[in-house]
């Protein structure tokens, strides 16, 4: 793949990332490739020529001020978004290839979503939303993994209730189990933890870990928090709209540390 964009501060994490990711093609879940995203005519710059690869099986947390490209970042990569320009893939898939319908149906067979606001449909209950994906798709739940899923979640039972009976924790935690009933290849979650409360969001990003070591799931998660950042096995931090830098093996005060120098 085509190496990271080389900004001033960044370190040699891009080189190395660009290297394991050459010697193994393959092992890249989502792979951006010089994506730009612009508006207003190219006057506004959202991604500038942004190339970086998610490895299958990892946790990775993206991190930037406001105004960052964060959530523009993941909607690119996620296929949420056509970027103006570059390429991003699926494993082998180039999502730029495909057509609406083609796209909508791969969203929803290979990639999950857990977002801030739950986007639970609040006429069904808590069942009928996690199987949401599921029945668009014209597909049956398998029993066992949606049993394991719920009780994985905390939520089995609650699978009567509706959302508005329903705290923020176990909407966002429905919300979860809601994108890992699919096995989707890869899950994306944009600030799933921000209304939350300090131990309800340590359930629900120990849920997103356990999707990655326990079933050998990716995870992108978008977040400002440092704590949550140090349930990721690396932080990519985004300033207007390029990646400035990686971190490794992050804690809570490394990526504080780091975000204080961005």
């Amino acid at each position: 793949m085509t190496a990271p964009n080389t900004v001033p501060g960044a370190t040699t994490a891009h080189a190395v990332h660009a290297a394991a990711h050459a010697a193994d093609p393959g092992g890249a879940a989502v792979t951006l490739e010089r994506v730009t995203k612009s508006y207003d005519r190219g006057r506004v710059v959202a991604l500038d020529n942004v190339s970086w690869a998610f490895r299958r099986g990892t946790f990775t947390a993206i991190m930037g001020a406001s105004g960052s490209g964060k959530s523009t970042f993941l909607h690119c990569a996620s296929g949420l978004d056509r970027p103006t320009s570059g390429t991003v893939r699926l494993g082998d898939t180039d999502l730029g290839k495909l057509k609406e319908t083609a796209l909508t149906q791969l969203r929803r067979d290979r990639v999950g979503f857990v977002f801030q606001g739950y986007n639970l449909v609040p006429s069904m209950d808590v069942q009928r939303n996690i199987t949401l994906p599921l029945r668009l798709g014209g597909r049956r739940a398998d029993t066992g993994w949606l049993t394991e899923v719920v009780h994985r979640v905390g939520m089995a039972d609650r699978l009567d209730h509706k959302p508005s009976q329903l705290s923020g924790g176990q909407q966002q935690r429905v919300a979860v189990a809601r994108a890992l009933v699919t096995r989707p290849e890869i899950v994306f979650a944009d600030e799933p933890t921000a209304a939350l409360d300090p131990r309800t969001a340590g359930h629900v990003l120990r849920l997103l870990r356990e999707a990655v070591d326990g079933t050998g799931q990716t995870v992108v998660l978008v977040t400002h928090d440092p704590t949550a950042a140090a349930w990721a096995d690396s932080v990519v931090f985004l300033s207007e709209g390029r990646i400035v830098d990686e971190l490794p093996r992050p804690t809570a005060a490394t990526v504080l540390n780091r975000w204080e120098t961005l």
